[in-house]
């Protein structure tokens, strides 16, 4: 194939793949590597559409071929390191995203590092990438939300809340403000807590987590009767909830005790 009609090619199969017309791109990328097999940037091109489809092995056949060509090219070094994540290779698709890193850093190579550790089962290095990216990208959503996570996890609740607010803030995602409230109800901030837990209701409505949650905090600050609209919630969203209902009502300070299942299920039903 000509340098000039490989590049039409591959213009013609990006602008199919960006369109959102996959099949065509697919059928582009395989119709001239029947003809040039070794291409390198159409066969990046259809690793990245088979990878989309979750065709790993394939995908991963493709981008080595690439690779075999372009040996340095750091988004098909990135896209090998993704495929090997997903096929819960982490050893190697760290080396690969290695020697991405070697020739650029960007955004996507440290997070997509990031994100393998931490899928790894290493929460300490975990936490230092996720700290990298963060020194990196002060306003990344992702890594604020992991570090405030972590942090939870070990029982640091001002640092997980510092985290958390913030990428709350700056994020629409209702788990993580889900996840702000639990932060919150651990430091024993009932109203932070009540009010984390309602962005996440208003952005997700079909949340019974929050509802319950939001119904417990409501509970100790000793509001009863928004505790059991919050509990109602949670009941008409998920029934299977009662039991968890019930315990709460009678465990906590500000509760009430009903000697009839059927009518606590009646009250929660509205």
């Amino acid at each position: 194939m000509q340098l000039s009609k490989a590049h039409d090619v591959v213009r013609e199969a990006v602008t199919a793949f960006n369109s959102g017309r996959r099949d065509d791109a697919q059928r582009l990328c395989e119709t001239w590597l029947a003809r040039q097999p070794r291409e390198p940037t159409l066969n990046h091109l259809l690793a990245a559409i088979l990878f989309g489809r979750r065709d790993f092995a394939l995908a991963r056949a493709r981008i080595d071929a690439s690779l075999t060509v372009s040996p340095n090219n750091a988004p098909a070094l990135l896209l090998a390191g993704r495929i090997a994540r997903a096929e819960s290779e982490f050893e190697v698709a760290l080396a690969y995203l290695k020697r991405a890193a070697a020739l650029e850093i960007t955004p996507e190579i440290l997070i997509e590092t990031a994100q393998t550790v931490d899928q790894s089962g290493s929460p300490a290095q975990a936490r230092e990438v996720w700290r990298a990216v963060l020194n990196a990208l002060p306003d990344n959503v992702e890594a604020l939300a992991r570090l405030g996570r972590l942090a939870r996890e070990d029982g640091l609740n001002s640092d997980a809340v510092a985290f958390l607010q913030r990428a709350a803030e700056g994020s629409g995602e209702a788990s993580i403000w889900f996840d702000l409230g639990l932060a919150k109800q651990d430091s024993s901030d009932y109203v932070g807590a009540a009010q984390a837990y309602q962005h996440a209701l208003a952005m997700k409505g079909d949340y019974p987590e929050a509802a319950m949650n939001l119904g417990v905090v409501l509970q100790e600050a000793g509001d009863l009767p928004g505790a059991i609209q919050a509990y109602s919630v949670a009941y008409r969203l998920r029934h299977s909830m009662f039991g968890m209902i019930a315990m709460a009502l009678t465990s906590a300070p500000c509760g009430r005790i009903w000697l009839e299942e059927k009518a606590l299920r009646q009250l929660l039903a509205g």
